[in-house]
C-alpha cells in the first residue's frame, strides 16, 4: 500500500475512534483543581464527567428525529454540586452505596461505626463519601476515561485502605460502559454505583415514561427505608414492571411500600446473573430508550421523590418532584447486617470488579 493511502486509512481509523477532550471545571475551597472531560462518539453522543465525584455531568443523546439533547440532572459549573450535596447527581457512590441500618457493622467480630447522614443510618458512605472526593484522572488510548481514588484506612469509619478505579467508555454503539475495579489491604465492605438522574424527555416530570425491570422480586423497607430482610414477589403489586408500564401509572396508589418510600426508592433483585439487561425505559414523546445492564444482583429505581423545585440545574432548569428516576446497580442496601444477602466483603489480594452499562437507541 502507498504511503498516502496508508496515511488515510490511519487518519480514517483515528477520525472514527471516540475522542476525549479535557477542560477546567473549577476550583475546590482547599484549591484543589477540578477538571471536565468530555467524550464523544461517532455518532455525536457526548458524556460529560469530572473529576468532583467523578460525576457525570451531561450526557447527550438523539431523540427519533435526530435532535440531540441531555438526558441527565446535573449543573454547568462546580459550584452547583458544591451547593447542592444532598442529591448525589451523577455521582461515583462509595464506599457503600445506597444505606446502612443503625450506621454500623460487624465484620470479622469487629463493630465499625459509621455517620449518621441519614436519620440513624448511614447512607451512600457519609457525608463525605467517593462522591466528594476529587477522582485522579487518566485519558486511555482509546478515548476512555480512567478515574482512581484512593479511600484511607478509617475513612467515614470503613477499614481497610481501599484503591478504587472506575473507567468511563463511550461506544460507537451508544453505551456508556462504567467499570468498576478496587482493591484493599485490610478486609472490608464495598459497593459502588453510579447515582446519574434520567430524564429521556430532557425536561418535565417522568410519571409517562414507560419502565420495565428485569426482576420478580424485590427488597422492601421499614420507615428508615432499610431492608427488612424479605425477598418480597412484585406479582400483583405496584412494583410489578415485568411488562412495561409508566412510572407514573400506580405510584399514587396508597401502597404502604409506596408511603415509606415517598414513591419508589427501592432495591430490586434482578433476575439471572452475569451481564444481562437489569431494566429498559422508553420515552414515548422522543422516542428515546435506555437499556441498563449489569452483572450486579440489585438495582435501585428511585423517583426523584425529594426534589422539591428548590434546585436549578443545567440552564437554570428547575428540577421538580419526580423530574427524574435512577436506576442504581448495586449489592443490596444493609448487606453487610443481613447475612442472608449477598455479601459485600472484599478481602486484600481480591479484586472487585464491575461493569454496568448504560445503552442509548431510539424507537421509531
Amino acid at each position: 500500500m502507498k504511503r498516502a493511502a496508508l496515511a488515510a486509512v490511519f487518519l480514517a481509523m483515528a477520525n472514527a475512534a471516540p475522542k476525549i477532550a479535557r477542560a477546567n471545571f473549577g476550583q475546590m475551597p482547599d484549591g484543589a483543581a477540578v477538571e471536565i472531560y468530555t467524550l464523544t462518539n461517532a455518532h455525536g453522543v457526548e458524556a460529560r464527567i469530572t473529576t468532583y465525584g467523578g460525576r457525570l455531568v451531561s450526557m447527550r443523546v438523539p431523540d427519533r428525529k435526530g435532535a440531540m439533547g441531555n438526558v441527565v440532572l446535573g449543573f454547568d459549573s462546580l459550584e452547583g454540586y458544591l451547593a447542592n450535596p444532598a442529591p448525589f447527581f451523577g455521582a461515583l457512590v462509595g464506599r457503600y452505596a445506597n444505606r446502612i441500618g443503625g450506621a454500623r457493622f460487624t465484620l470479622n467480630g469487629v463493630e465499625y461505626k459509621l455517620e449518621k447522614n441519614d436519620g440513624e443510618n448511614t447512607l451512600h458512605g457519609g457525608s463525605h463519601g467517593f462522591d466528594k472526593a476529587v477522582w485522579v484522572a487518566r485519558e486511555l488510548p482509546d478515548g476512555a476515561l480512567e478515574l482512581t481514588h484512593l479511600s484511607k484506612d478509617g475513612d467515614e469509619g470503613f477499614p481497610g485502605d481501599l484503591t478504587a478505579i472506575v473507567t468511563y467508555r463511550l461506544t460507537d454503539a451508544n453505551e456508556l460502559r462504567i467499570e468498576y475495579r478496587a482493591a484493599t489491604d485490610k478486609t472490608t465492605v464495598l459497593n459502588l454505583t453510579n447515582h446519574a438522574y434520567f430524564n429521556l424527555k430532557g425536561s418535565g416530570d417522568v410519571l409517562g415514561h414507560r419502565l420495565m425491570l428485569n426482576a420478580d422480586r424485590y427488597t422492601p423497607v421499614d420507615a428508615g427505608l432499610i431492608p427488612t430482610g424479605e425477598l418480597r414477589a412484585v406479582a400483583g403489586t405496584p412494583f410489578d414492571f415485568r411488562k412495561p408500564a409508566a412510572i407514573g401509572a400506580r405510584i399514587n396508589n396508597g401502597d404502604e411500600q409506596l408511603r415509606l418510600g415517598h414513591g419508589y426508592d427501592h432495591n430490586f433483585v434482578l433476575n439471572g446473573s452475569g451481564l444481562r439487561i437489569a431494566a429498559r425505559v422508553e420515552e414515548p414523546s422522543t422516542g428515546r430508550v435506555l437499556e441498563v445492564l449489569t452483572d450486579q444482583p440489585g438495582v435501585q429505581f428511585y423517583t426523584g421523590n425529594f426534589l422539591d423545585g428548590t434546585i436549578h440545574g443545567h440552564g437554570g432548569e428547575v428540577y421538580g418532584r419526580r423530574s427524574a428516576f435512577c436506576l442504581e446497580t448495586q449489592h443490596f442496601p444493609d448487606s453487610p447486617n443481613k447475612p442472608d444477602f449477598r455479601s459485600t466483603v472484599l478481602k486484600p489480594g481480591a479484586e472487585y470488579h464491575s461493569m454496568t452499562i448504560f445503552r442509548f437507541f431510539v424507537r421509531r
